[in-house]
């Protein structure tokens, strides 16, 4: 996802609180978002974990085929640049490679690269991170009376159920946001002002990631997801679903053990915002 620009603005005379939890009832939508994404950025640029360590339960399912997979794992993953050592439990086979089906340190709103390969027997997913999204918002000013945002890529609008303690956004696309992956609704956290739920689309096919977030001992992550797409193999057209819990989470600053099969790292992908 590449957002191709942004644009905030203010005019008139006086001071407008800009206070997290306060947009709903003094701010237009478009705004509020970008609050929380620049919030979202600095939470996940500030201290990220060298190393994450968790469980990872995942089922693959093609349910008009009758084909279904689980996959239970315990993983180590080196957050700078997503390598990980994969054990399938109980007692199974040993991968290496980029944490499956996404490392759960990711910013969705970040100028990231995503693509996928799915037949009848396999998933592959490649998930490159990149710069988390800094919008420009104006600082609060004595004499600013309105201010008026927009997002040229995004038209953004707080859905129905959106409350003060609960904002809830509906995002689409306009014709600047140059296609590929948007978020399409998100939800925010009403005591730590990120977010807590994010759906993410795919403006040329009804490829759908949702994910929930939490933060579990002071890093945001996600605790879980859903993918949904439909594929053509075979002469044959299928939808495949993924869901995945991620828990028995730690975050070790050294390298565990089992790290040492890792390759040596690669220059981080995850410049601080």
């Amino acid at each position: 996802m590449q957002p191709s620009g942004a644009g905030v603005y203010s005019t008139s005379t006086k001071a407008l609180s800009l206070a997290a939890g306060e947009e709903h009832r003094v701010l237009p939508p478009d705004l509020a978002l970008a609050l929380l994404v620049n919030r979202t950025a600095n939470a996940y640029g500030t201290n990220p974990p060298a190393y994450i360590v968790y469980r990872e339960t995942t089922r693959v399912a093609a349910p008009t085929l009758g084909r279904t997979q689980e996959i239970d794992r315990r993983v180590i993953a080196r957050n700078a640049d997503d390598a990980a050592v994969m054990d399938d439990i109980p007692g199974g086979a040993q991968r290496i490679g980029q944490a499956f089906p996404i490392i759960p340190y990711f910013d969705p709103f970040s100028q990231f690269y995503f693509s996928y390969y799915a037949n009848l027997k396999r998933i592959d997913i490649t998930l490159q991170r990149g710069m988390p999204m800094q919008l420009a918002i104006p600082p609060p000013n004595p004499d600013v009376d309105v201010v008026f945002a927009y997002l040229s890529f995004w038209s953004v609008s707080y859905a129905a159920d959106s409350r003060p303690d609960r904002l809830h956004f509906s995002i689409v696309p306009t014709p600047r946001d140059g296609g590929g992956m948007y978020p399409s609704d998100v939800v925010e956290d009403p005591q730590t002002h990120l977010p807590a739920h994010i759906v993410l689309r795919d403006s040329s096919s009804d490829m759908t990631i949702a994910m929930d977030y939490s933060i579990v001992d002071g890093h945001w992550v996600i605790t879980h997801g859903t993918f949904t797409a439909t594929e053509h193999a075979l002469f044959l057209t299928f939808v495949v679903t993924a869901d995945v819990t991620y828990d028995e989470f730690s975050f070790p600053s050294a390298p565990p053990a089992q790290a040492a099969v890792l390759p040596p790292p690669t220059p981080s992908p995850m410049p601080s915002p």
